[in-house]
């Protein structure tokens, strides 16, 4: 098997890459140098000379808030770069698999959403990543969509590091405590990945680590499994006001994983507690 991989220099695709190699499964991965997902021509010319059996696409346009005054940009790397690697996979009959989000659905209530619920993004970032979603789905029938929320890895800036920084920096800090969901590892999340393109079992996912947290929650458990002294103090959504609407609620079900036969993911306590050690060991 063939793989191959976008958005190498990003959190999820750094980790892709060392899974796949550690698996010793070929693959070859693409950044912006390699080729520009938003240029169909340069697309079809890139994939059609490697010709994958699986493409696992990483890439994509992350920053929320800047989105929403950059909408075009995002709406062609989020929508027009999936659709444009969809034709082409459809056309070398490869495997896809589409990372989204969890802000492709409203984020009310307090319910797990499940994989058939119905999506109702808020914000720019949201709509462009349904886009896209919708795309791959209408082209190809050889699709995994894996829906994941708040991402930390060793291979770029996340809110984990954010929180080390700060932490060291102040005696305490305000986090919003209305904004519930799942942390997920990339470490723990390309293995996942990885089981999954190796399969036929195609659909619409969840994958987070396992468990639900507040942002201050999150940030709390930074601090103390960090030993930094730094207070958490939480506060509403309102008080915290950002260009881009954040979901409330981004509690998603994982019974399609377990259905399908796929290992849940560790607790997000658990991962935080090797993402440490992981970021200490990289210090040394």
């Amino acid at each position: 098997m063939k793989v191959l991989v976008t958005g190498i220099n990003g959190q999820l695709g750094h980790d892709v890459m060392a899974e796949l190699e550690k698996r010793h499964i070929e693959c070859i991965g693409a950044g912006r140098q390699q080729f520009d997902i938003t240029d169909c021509e340069a697309v079809r010319e890139f994939i059609t000379t490697v010709q994958p059996d699986a493409v696992i696409h990483c890439s994509a346009y992350t920053a929320v808030d800047k989105a929403e005054s950059n909408a075009e940009a995002c709406y062609q790397a989020n929508a027009v770069g999936p659709e444009n690697i969809a034709k082409v996979c459809k056309a070398i009959d490869a495997k896809m698999v589409y990372i989204s989000t969890d802000y492709v659905f409203p984020g009310t209530g307090e319910q797990f959403y499940k994989v058939d619920d119905s999506t109702g993004p808020t914000n720019v970032y949201g709509k462009t990543k349904l886009a896209g979603e919708q795309a791959v789905q209408k082209l190809l029938t050889k699709y995994f969509i894996v829906r994941i929320s708040w991402v930390f890895g060793k291979n770029g800036n996340n809110f984990v590091k954010t929180m080390l920084r700060l932490g060291k920096e102040k005696e305490k800090l305000t986090v919003v405590a209305d904004q519930v969901g799942s942390p997920t590892y990339t470490a723990d999340l390309a293995p996942l990945l990885c089981d999954m393109v190796a399969t036929d079992k195609y659909g619409v996912y969840h994958a987070t680590n396992e468990g639900v947290c507040s942002w201050a929650e999150f940030a709390a458990e930074i601090m103390q499994q960090a030993g930094l002294g730094c207070k958490i103090v939480p506060i509403p959504t309102r008080e915290y006001p950002t260009p881009a609407t954040r979901p409330l609620n981004s509690r998603m079900s994982k019974d399609k994983l377990v259905k399908c036969g796929f290992k849940r993911l560790p607790t997000w306590q658990d991962a935080l507690s090797r993402y440490l050690k992981e970021l200490d060991g990289a210090e040394k």
